[in-house]
Formats: structure tokens, sequence, C-alpha cells
């Protein structure tokens, strides 16, 4: 079967809510998240913040517009503002949106926001998959 066709998501993103690659015990880290820890590697390694636009693939990067490209100006995060409001819900474009809401008013306190409500998320399992 081809996977492309599967897609459930608009625009760049590639998501599939029954993803056939994915084991039962993929399953389980993927719903609590535990499938994202190894990225504070990145974090310490400071090649990633705990909070900011997700890291995008070189092949989405490379279809980004001039607008889309301020993503680019903060570093990448384990979690963001598009994680927090609706996960892999939320459509390509909503999620681009929140991104570069993110880049343009980002404070201490919004991350502060972010990480509390991403924990949050992650407890009650909601939009993971």
């Amino acid at each position: 079967a081809n996977l492309l066709s599967a897609n459930e998501s608009d625009g760049l993103l590639f998501k599939i809510r029954e993803d056939p690659r994915i084991t039962p015990v993929g399953r389980v880290l993927r719903r609590f998240s535990i499938d994202e820890l190894p990225q504070f590697i990145n974090v310490l390694r400071q090649e990633m913040s705990v909070v900011g636009p997700r890291p995008p693939l070189r092949r989405e990067v490379d279809a980004y517009d001039d607008d889309v490209q301020r993503r680019l100006l903060v570093k990448p995060g384990v979690t963001g503002l598009w994680q927090v409001s609706g996960r892999s819900d939320l459509p390509w474009d909503k999620a681009v949106r929140l991104d570069l809401s993110y880049v343009d008013n980002w404070s201490m306190v919004g991350d502060a926001l972010i990480i509390a409500k991403t924990l949050r998320a992650v407890l009650r399992r909601t939009g993971a998959y």
C-alpha cells in the first residue's frame, strides 16, 4: 500500500492516525510521548530548545514560502505552541500560524505556560498519535 495516499494531513505534514509502521510497543511510547524523550539529548547539546517550533525535515524547508521561513529564526523545540493547541489534530496552516505567533511573541512566561500545557496534554494523552 502507498503510505502517501494514507496521509491524513494537509500541507507538508505527514500524519496517519493508525500508522501501520508503528508496533504495539511503539504505539504505547507515542501515546505517552515517551518517544520524544531522546530529543532532550539535543537540548543538552544546545541544538534544540525545550520550547519552539518542531524541527522540520529538509524537504519541508525546501517547500517553505518566505513567510513560513520565519519558523527557522528560533531553535526548534521538543514542544511548542501548536503541540499544546491540538497536537496531531491541527491542519498544517494552523500549525504554521501558531509557530509564527510563537516566534513573534516569545517570552519566558509563554514558554512556562507551554511546558505546563504540554505536561497536561501528555498526562491526559490528548491529541497524540
